[in-house]
């Protein structure tokens, strides 16, 4: 590790081999087959996502993230900038999610348990170094589906902060649901955290609630009077709260053809922008407009050049 390492970014959280089908027209029924127009085999995972989309942006940063010790593993490790990234390697077997795409771009994941389960806070700790500036942010994705990570997840923010590192969270949808203990697990995070990164979903399964509004209140009640709450809305775009300002971006229409990671995706632009100092709408737009872009080129297309 680098002491002196002054990339602003740093990433940690689940990276694994995405394998995305589709288009689907509805569920088929238990014991035939479907056949798929499309697939393709590829790394994924949120914080591997977010990565790919960094790298894809010509932006610096540090991904440290676990792999199995398999072939996927190999494999996956070879998928990704080298220089931004650190390793950590455990004797499972690599997760696979399967996603199969619906037709309109809606999406459904099934996700093997894997490496991911393995994961631990204190394999993550030696690798934080102390913040270059003020502004640099270190994002947690994906803690939901790493047990060992979601129960100690407040260690490493408390590294991170120690380290000066303004802490960001994607946590995903838990496997198990919104149950009292995950809504828990969250609330602490919310309450510690400098930039929370939902999409709707994940804002009405949290709260509860049954308008946006209101829900997206319920959330800022428990975050820090300067945090951002960002809320990932699909083709609607996107939204952000700081304090009593309201900032929202519309995404532009495009035709979607794939729009597993777009939520990664929005956040590798977003906090590309904070880090560089820009103001919250402007890093609003270019989330929005970065993940417009990536799910509606094949192969995907970060940058409008």
């Amino acid at each position: 590790m680098n002491c002196q390492d002054t990339r602003q970014i740093l990433v940690f959280g689940n990276v694994n081999v995405d394998l995305v089908l589709g288009e689907l027209a509805g569920w088929p029924a238990v014991g035939t087959e479907v056949q798929m127009d499309r697939s393709e085999t590829r790394p994924g995972g949120s914080a591997g996502n977010t990565s790919l989309a960094l790298s894809g942006l010509n932006v610096l940063h540090r991904l440290v993230a676990s792999v199995g010790h398999d072939f996927f593993g190999e494999w996956l490790k070879d998928q990704f900038d080298g220089k931004c990234c650190e390793w950590l390697s455990c004797p499972d077997p690599t997760t696979v999610t399967v996603g199969l795409v619906h037709e309109g771009g809606d999406r459904a994941f099934f996700t093997s348990q894997g490496h991911l389960l393995s994961a631990r806070v204190d394999q993550l700790l030696p690798n934080i170094h102390a913040a270059p500036d003020a502004c640099s942010i270190a994002l947690i994705s994906g803690q939901f589906l790493m047990p060992f990570i979601r129960d100690d997840a407040l260690t490493l923010m408390g590294a991170l902060k120690d380290r000066g590192w303004q802490v960001a969270i994607d946590p995903g949808w838990p496997p198990e649901g919104w149950t009292a203990e995950n809504i828990g697990f969250m609330r602490a995070w919310l309450s510690n955290c400098d930039y929370a990164l939902i999409n709707e979903d994940e804002l009405f399964g949290l709260t509860g609630a049954a308008e946006f509004e209101a829900g997206s209140a319920l959330v800022r009640s428990v975050m820090p009077a300067d945090g951002h709450l960002v809320i990932k809305m699909g083709q609607a775009g996107a939204r952000c709260y700081v304090g009593q300002q309201v900032y929202s971006c519309a995404s532009p229409t495009v035709d979607v053809i794939d729009s597993v990671g777009a939520g990664d995706t929005f956040n590798a632009a977003f906090i590309a922008g904070v880090v560089r100092g820009v103001s919250v709408q402007t890093a609003l737009a270019q989330g929005v407009e970065t993940a417009a872009r990536v799910i509606s080129t094949y192969p995907r297309r970060y940058t409008a050049d």
